[in-house]
């Protein structure tokens, strides 16, 4: 294989993955695939300023020895943070695997990339909402106004289900089960498509119910947002920008009166919030993985960020519940290799 054929054949492999493989097989989330997208774009960005040309985009160029490089030039160029540089050569590692699948003479690629050493990170903590700014939070609303009637349902969803933000702007009509439902319920999708069911208490089924009365009306179609973007309408969700302004308006208003509301508040504060607040009320940390939508209970440890005592307190819950059956209440081109890629800088 000539070396201009096999650098047609890397861009190809770009655009096949950023266009079809990754929005089609891997995620339907805008963030991610940007992600994707940027990680890719950062990466031939450094090829460049190494002087590859179109000609030289080969193998060799995602090789172990160029993606550490690529890590430091992150660094130290960009002056990336190690959270950072992290989440980038997880994007690269993704790909590689991608093009390791269609061509099993590039398997090494991954295999190798796998091999580089994660930057070392400071552990961030968890700061979630306490009960007190939750309340405020709620009252700040003005429920004389459409807008303020929305801004309460969907902050009385968000906690009421420590969903993450964009599960909750993707929330249907179809997938709110509130009219003759003996235990209401929503459907929340979550990262890879897995379902889970969160049940309701009965304030936010009546706030919901209204809610939907009020904007969707009495036959609202299934496949309608639940909060959906004035200027778009109800086919074209709420975005995060929109809702986030909103909430940072309320702790503004808030946080004189009440330090307990933080001032830069934002949707994952809830979720974090809910978390802490479930183990406080003795609640499985088993189930809490469950309704948090996590695959590893590691993760909700980091949630919870509790010590290693409490750590092993809460795993020892799980002890009990081997062999009973949890409560049904919790289950269920210019010559760039930029531009030979296709990717705008």
């Amino acid at each position: 294989m000539t070396r201009t054929n096999e650098a047609v054949i890397f861009s190809r492999y770009i655009s096949d993955y950023l266009y079809d493989y990754a929005p089609n097989m891997l995620t339907e989330s805008k963030h991610t695939l940007k992600s994707y997208k940027d990680a890719l774009t950062l990466y031939i960005q450094y090829l460049e300023s190494e002087s590859i040309t179109p000609s030289d985009f080969t193998r060799v160029c995602f090789e172990r020895i160029q993606i550490e490089k690529w890590i430091r030039w992150l660094k130290d160029v960009r002056k990336c943070s190690p959270d950072t540089c992290n989440v980038r050569l997880a994007s690269i590692r993704i790909f590689l695997e991608y093009i390791g699948s269609r061509d099993i003479g590039l398997i090494y690629l991954h295999q190798d990339a796998k091999k580089i050493k994660r930057q070392k990170c400071v552990k961030k903590k968890v700061v979630g909402l306490s009960r007190n700014a939750v309340a405020a939070m709620l009252s700040a609303p003005d429920l004389t106004t459409v807008t303020g009637r929305r801004d309460i349902v969907f902050m009385i969803l968000l906690y009421a289900t420590a969903a993450r933000l964009n599960e909750m702007l993707s929330l249907k009509i179809k997938q709110i089960h509130i009219t003759d439902e003996k235990k209401p319920y929503i459907t929340i999708v979550g990262k890879g498509q897995k379902i889970r069911t969160m049940y309701l208490l009965p304030r936010a089924v009546s706030h919901v119910k209204k809610y939907i009365a009020e904007v969707h009306g009495n036959y609202a179609d299934p496949d309608a947002y639940l909060f959906f973007s004035r200027v778009g309408g109800q086919y074209t969700k709420l975005t995060d920008p929109a809702i986030d302004k909103r909430l940072k308006k309320y702790a503004q208003e808030l946080h004189e009166k009440n330090p307990d509301v933080p001032l830069n508040c934002h949707s994952h504060q809830f979720r974090h919030g809910k978390a802490s607040h479930w183990i406080e009320d003795g609640l499985n940390v088993l189930q809490i993985s469950f309704m948090m939508g996590h695959a590893q209970l590691e993760t909700t440890m980091g949630y919870l960020d509790i010590t290693t005592e409490e750590k092993r307190k809460a795993l020892a819950t799980l002890e009990s519940e081997k062999d009973r059956r949890i409560s049904k209440k919790w289950k269920n081109v210019n010559g760039s290799l930029g531009a030979f890629c296709g990717l705008s800088r």
